[in-house]
């Protein structure tokens, strides 16, 4: 089932590049601000944004994180900076935010749903974060999710690490970020370890979480794309077609524009 990316890298990049700098020269802004995980999808979008020119800040925002994961983060952030001059960095530790925020909410006894809810709180205490140093700055908030998480299987937290201004990596497979990434040259640590949210304060992976690797659930991402009913597979193969058309189902909330109430003309 996996499949190598067929982008041109180098034109995807100086497109992507350019299309970053045009975006932001038109807002008027005076660059971005991007929230780094120690994963290759934050890696390839601060580098694909250090390339612009413009002021890139790079944000560690750990909260009870692994130690793995802010090492890899601040490897790359610190090769980054050596490599472009308009990149900074700056740490907001944020667990003891998080800690007030656990003791000031109701408790409940329903251990699976306060996890996953917690998890999510994570997301949208960093979200708020960025905001927070792209207004004092005048920076965007560059999203750093890729065309499986964002438009396949909905693998992101709604207002959390899904509230952005612009998404530089949104139309490309997981596959073609890691080719980006070798392309780049970013950390060797980062390309080949396991890919991680980070938000449970646990070891385990996105594979773990959504129970079929990215590559898998890239296959099944093109073959919906391309009219297939899932009926034509038997084994693993099916397993994960019902597993990505489950995801891409329950996250539909995610990917969908917020419903509107539309009253009728009659009624106003």
């Amino acid at each position: 089932m996996a499949k190598k990316s067929s982008i041109q890298v180098e034109k995807v990049n100086t497109y992507i590049v350019e299309w970053l700098k045009n975006y932001a020269n038109n807002a008027k802004v005076n660059g971005f601000v991007i929230g780094i995980s120690g994963g290759v999808d934050s890696a390839v979008t601060s580098t694909l944004c250090a390339q612009t020119g413009l002021k890139v800040l790079c944000v560690e925002m750990p909260i009870h994180q692994a130690p793995n994961q802010v090492s890899r983060g601040r490897e790359h952030i610190e090769q980054l900076k050596k490599r472009f001059p308009n990149v900074t960095n700056i740490e907001t530790d944020l667990t003891a935010t998080f800690e007030a925020f656990k003791s000031a909410v109701p408790q409940s006894d329903d251990l699976a749903k306060v996890n996953l809810s917690l998890a999510n709180t994570r997301a949208r205490v960093r979200m708020t974060s960025l905001y927070y140093l792209a207004g004092i700055y005048g920076l965007l908030v560059a999203g750093t999710g890729n065309k499986v998480e964002d438009f396949g299987v909905g693998f992101y937290t709604k207002y959390g690490d899904g509230g952005v201004d612009l998404s530089p990596i949104a139309d490309l497979m997981k596959s073609d970020v890691y080719a980006l990434g070798q392309f780049l040259a970013i950390p060797e640590s980062i390309l080949t370890a396991a890919p991680t949210d980070g938000l449970f304060g646990d070891n385990r992976t996105d594979e773990d979480q959504l129970g079929a690797s990215y590559d898998e659930l890239e296959w099944a991402m093109e073959a919906v794309e391309s009219g297939n009913t899932g009926a034509e597979y038997i084994g693993r193969e099916k397993s994960v077609f019902e597993i990505y058309k489950h995801l891409n189902t329950s996250n539909k909330h995610k990917m969908d524009p917020i419903p509107v109430c539309l009253i009728p003309k009659t009624l106003k």
